[in-house]
This record gives structure tokens, sequence and C-alpha cells, in this order.
């Protein structure tokens, strides 16, 4: 645990990823009842400076666009669920800090894209092309900055952090999520290429909030979810005082043969097998099961879902 996060992480905004998703339902309801009102929602840096100030907040209401309802709710869930993957694996704390951190830096490039385009006098030149003013094409572009490649880089960082994971590609074609991972990257890319001007700003904003996730954790082997798991289980058995005990106490509390008493930090509810014999087999939580029960990677996706109490067994085996 970092210096940061043992002195602000009670701070921490708790299931960030519901609330961001409650602000785009809001920001879904104004587009289609009064889309007007947009005009004074958008991160424009020349309305800010001259006293809007509330568009440095305002503008995390307008959502990622979209005019069919369909796709909205599925964004809506899909984003929510990678979203609350990301905030259970990495924990509140790391979540809170990669996106806010990303909301930071999207303000910031669009003031650098304002100062710009100001200082070298393109946003006269290019306000005139338009037929309109300076304030006026400042305020037309300003809606690039949006939560739009926010998102972009919530993927992305869940690509990393999940590369093996698979989703079905138009609900019908397995496709495993680093491959989904490359092309959004390789997207952005083109974009930052293809469009320019304000474009280029808040793309590479999205991108250098990933980098720096990437090197705050010091390497994705770090952020990845078998790391995290083993890590907190480390610090809740040292905050208890006896190693081995994940939550709930279920199925962790024994020592394993020929290891010198020591007690695994995981163990497999199933075969049993510990990390301390079998340091490379990778473990993990089932989030369906109660009690906080672990598997390894051989049962993990053939087991029984269980309640509280019940007994860990596969498919096909007898309940207890």
């Amino acid at each position: 645990m970092s210096d940061m996060e043992r002195r602000f992480g009670r701070y921490a905004v708790r299931d960030l990823s519901l609330k961001l998703v409650i602000l785009y339902i809001i920001g879904y309801v104004l587009q289609f009842t009064l889309p007007q009102v947009f005009t004074f929602l958008t991160l424009d840096p020349n309305a800010v400076l001259h006293g809007q100030v509330w568009r440095l907040v305002s503008w995390l209401l307008i959502p990622p666009g979209s005019d069919n309802l369909f796709f909205v709710l599925i964004m809506l869930f899909f984003y929510y669920s990678i979203g609350t993957s990301l905030e259970r694996v990495w924990g509140k704390w790391k979540y809170n800090v990669f996106i806010f951190t990303g909301i930071l830096l999207t303000i910031v490039s669009a003031f650098a894209w304002y100062g710009l385009i100001t200082l070298t006098g393109s946003a006269a030149s290019l306000a005139a092309s338009y037929g309109i003013d300076t304030a006026a094409y400042i305020r037309a572009f300003s809606g690039a900055f949006s939560t739009y490649y926010i998102n972009m880089s919530i993927f992305l960082a869940y690509a990393l952090t999940f590369p093996e994971a698979q989703v079905l590609l138009m609900f019908i074609i397995p496709i495993k999520v680093k491959y989904l991972g490359i092309l959004d990257a390789a997207f952005l890319l083109y974009e930052m290429v293809v469009y320019g001007g304000p474009s280029r700003f808040v793309i590479a904003a999205s991108l250098l909030n990933v980098a720096l996730l990437w090197l705050r954790s010091g390497g994705w082997s770090r952020v990845s979810p078998s790391q995290i798991h083993r890590r907190n289980s480390f610090r809740r058995a040292v905050n208890r005082g006896s190693a081995g005990v994940g939550s709930g106490g279920a199925w962790r509390g024994s020592s394993s043969r020929g290891d010198g008493g020591a007690v695994p930090l995981h163990k497999c509810a199933i075969c049993g097998r510990t990390s301390l014999q079998f340091p490379d087999l990778d473990f993990r939580y089932c989030s369906r099961c109660e009690g906080g029960v672990e598997y390894c990677s051989d049962h993990l996706f053939t087991h029984v879902h269980i309640r509280a109490g019940e007994r860990p067994h596969l498919h096909g085996e007898e309940r207890q």
C-alpha cells in the first residue's frame, strides 16, 4: 500500500463505475429531451476562462454519442461490467486514481489545445475559414473533449489486465479481449493521424493515462488479477497476524506437508493444491461462490457455484 493510499484511501469513491453510468444516463436523458443544453455543458476552455467554471465538471454529463437506445443500453452495461471488474481486482483506490487522472488529463488536454491555437493565431484563421468568430469555433470543437476517450482508456486497461478474457463479438463470435485491445489502440492512433486538431490532444491524454497506470504499477505483471489477489491476501494475513486466512476464512486454513509448516496464501477448494506446492499455478476467487472460495485454474470454470456452508464440488458430483 502506497503512502498516498494510506493517507487518502478512505476518501476514494465506492462503486465509481455505477456513478459514472448514472451520469451517462442523465446525459442521455438530456440528449433526447433538451439537446440544446449541451452547448452550456461542454469543456470549452475559452468559456471557462470567461467565468463559466461549471464546465470543468459538467462535461462529464456528455455521454459517448449514440442515437440508438439499444446500443446505449448495451454500452452502459458493458462499461459498468468492465469498470466494476477493474475496481474489484485493482481495489477502490487504484481505480479511483485511474479514472480521476483520466478526467484531469482530459481537462489539461483541452487547455493545451486552446493555448496552442490561441498563441499560434491559428484559431482566428480557422474560424474565418468556417465563417464564424473565434469563440464559436472553439465552442464547436470543444465537444471532442468528452467521456468517450475515457471509456476507451478504461477498455484498454481492462484488456491489459484481463488479456485472456473472452467476449462475444456481435453476440456470436468469441474473441479474446487482448485482440480487441490491440484494435482499440490501433483505432486511437488512426484517429490521431486522420482527425488531428483537438482529437489528437484528448486521445494523447487517454493513452497517457494508461501509460501512467503502467508506470505506477511497475509493469502489468503487478496489475494482473492473480498478482493482486496474492498481494491483497498477504496484506490481510499480515494485518490479522496469521497467514493464509482468506475472506470468510474459507478453505485456506491448513498448511502443506513438506514445506516447513508454512501456510500457503492460495489453495484450491477442489483439488487442495496450494501456491507453495505449485508456485506457477494460477489461483482465482470465484465471484459467484459465497464465502470467498478460491480455485486453481484447472477448476475455476468447472466447479459448481455454491452457497455459504456448501462443499465445493465439480459438475456431476453429489452436493453436500
